[in-house]
C-alpha cells in the first residue's frame, strides 16, 4: 500500500512513528505550558496592582492571596527564627530569614520573610540592632510557598538550614500551631543595623515556552520531510536500477 505517493520502508517507519509521536507530545505539552504560564503572570500582575489589604485571619487561601500586597500587625519571636538558602536578587549567596510573628490584628499567627543576609551576619549576633522588637505592622508581598523539587536536599533541621520553606514544619518546630501555607515577605523598609534587607520578592517569570514549542513542532517538521525525501530517493534508484541493467 502507498502512501504519500510511496510504499513505506518497515525500519524507517518504526522508528520515524514513535519519534514523531515524542516530538508532536513535546510540542503540544509546551503549549499547555504556555498558556499556564500567562494564565500565572496575568494572575501576579493583577495581585501585585491591588492595593495592600490586611492579611485575613484563619487558614488564609495561598492561591487567591498569592503575590499580594498586604500587612500584618504584631510582633516578632526572634528565638526560633530560620535560616533558608537563597540568593539575593543580584546573586550573592546567603540566607532569608524567616521569623514566626504573632499577630495583634488578628488571631494566630504567620511566617514572615524578613529579607536576605549574607553568610557574614547569618547568626543573631551579627545583627543585634536588626531584632525589632515590640508591636510593628509589616508591609510586604504574601505568596504561596513552593515544595522540595526533585534535586532538592532534605531541610537540615539540626542545623536549622533549609533549602526550601516547610512552613507547617517550621510552625511545630516553633511551638505555634499552623500557620497560613504562605510566606509574607516584608518590604524594602530599612531595618535598624541594616539587616536582614527586605524587598527580595522574585516576581521575573520567563516564558519560553513558545519557543520550545516551535522548536519541538519544528522537529516534527523536519522528521517528517527527512522521511519522505528517503523514500523518493529510494524510489528514484529502485526505478533507475532496471534501466541501468537494460544498458
Amino acid at each position: 500500500m502507498k502512501i504519500f505517493g510511496f510504499r513505506p520502508a518497515l525500519w524507517p517507519t518504526v522508528f520515524t512513528i514513535p519519534a514523531l509521536v515524542v516530538l508532536l507530545g513535546l510540542g503540544s505539552w509546551q503549549v499547555h505550558r504556555l498558556f499556564w504560564k500567562l494564565d500565572l503572570i496575568q494572575t501576579i500582575e493583577s495581585g501585585l496592582a491591588a492595593p495592600a489589604a490586611p492579611l485575613p485571619a484563619g487558614d488564609v487561601d495561598p492561591d487567591r492571596w498569592n503575590y499580594r500586597h498586604v500587612t500584618v500587625s504584631g510582633r516578632f519571636d526572634h528565638s526560633r527564627e530560620f535560616h533558608l538558602l537563597a540568593h539575593s536578587k543580584r546573586g550573592n549567596f546567603g540566607y532569608q530569614i524567616v521569623t514566626p510573628f504573632r499577630r495583634s490584628d488578628a488571631p494566630g499567627w504567620v511566617l514572615v520573610d524578613r529579607g536576605w543576609v549574607p553568610p557574614d551576619f547569618k547568626e543573631q549576633d551579627s545583627r543585634r540592632a536588626g531584632l525589632v522588637e515590640g508591636e510593628v505592622t509589616i508591609r510586604g508581598i504574601a505568596h504561596r510557598t513552593w515544595g522540595q523539587g526533585p534535586f532538592v536536599p532534605d531541610n537540615d533541621v539540626a542545623r536549622n538550614l533549609w533549602f526550601f520553606p516547610d512552613v507547617q514544619a517550621m510552625a511545630r518546630l516553633a511551638g505555634i500551631g499552623p500557620v497560613p501555607t504562605l510566606l509574607v515577605d516584608a518590604d524594602e523598609t530599612p531595618v535598624p543595623g541594616g539587616w536582614p534587607r527586605g524587598g527580595q520578592t522574585r516576581v521575573d517569570f520567563p516564558n519560553n515556552h513558545l519557543s520550545y514549542a516551535v522548536t519541538w513542532y519544528g522537529g516534527a517538521v523536519v522528521l517528517c520531510v527527512i522521511y519522505v525525501l528517503w523514500h523518493r530517493r529510494r524510489e528514484r534508484e529502485e526505478a533507475a536500477g532496471p534501466e541501468r541493467q537494460d544498458r
